[in-house]
């Protein structure tokens, strides 16, 4: 009786192992192999690809990837601050944005999404002043950005010395390539 059970579960498993006419399923995947024409995709695009797709943590390998091969610039540090902010590494996040704009002060979207790290961290006034700088630095161009300087202005108005400092209020939305808004519930 064993024999036979033998039998019926090796026919079984070699079955499952046939796919659509009658070819067998390599026992292993390979990833695929260097591009023959020597073009390999941008990580950075990669990236962004994989965060529009909640794979974040795909995404900060893609971005460490791009710093390896770029360097460490204001658009690589940017790409891992919003890899780590997606993941909840606030300071990691936050140390990466601050990079990102020593390096480019004039990088409205790094300064913007610095500001959004901080109001999670409940830094509220220096939030507020991040805003500021990202809309001037924007020339109020980005509607996006402005809202998250209104959110944080009221955040400020209607903060007390007697109330602890909660930031249930706020949600983070990621908007295009690593921009993230404040909505309030």
């Amino acid at each position: 009786m064993r024999a036979i059970l033998s039998i019926v579960l090796a026919s079984a498993v070699s079955a499952c192992a046939l796919i659509g006419g009658g070819q067998r399923v390599p026992d292993t995947l390979d990833a695929p192999g260097i591009a023959r024409d020597g073009e390999t995709a941008d990580q950075l695009v990669v990236g962004h690809r994989l965060m529009a797709a909640g794979e974040n943590e795909l995404a900060l390998e893609a971005f460490t990837r791009a710093a390896a091969e770029q360097g460490l610039n204001a658009d690589t540090l940017s790409a891992l601050g919003s890899a780590n902010l997606r993941l909840g590494r606030l300071h990691q996040a936050e140390r990466q944005f601050r990079e990102a704009v020593e390096l480019e002060a004039d990088f409205p979207e790094a300064w913007n999404n610095l500001g959004v790290v901080l109001m999670e961290l409940g830094e509220t006034g220096e939030a507020a002043e991040v805003f500021r700088r990202a809309y001037a630095t924007d020339d109020g161009q980005s509607d996006m950005i402005r809202d998250n300087l209104r959110l944080a202005l009221a955040k400020l108005e209607n903060a007390s010395y007697t109330e602890p400092n909660d930031n249930s209020d706020f949600r983070l939305i990621e908007r295009g390539e690593g921009d993230f808004i404040l909505r309030s519930d």
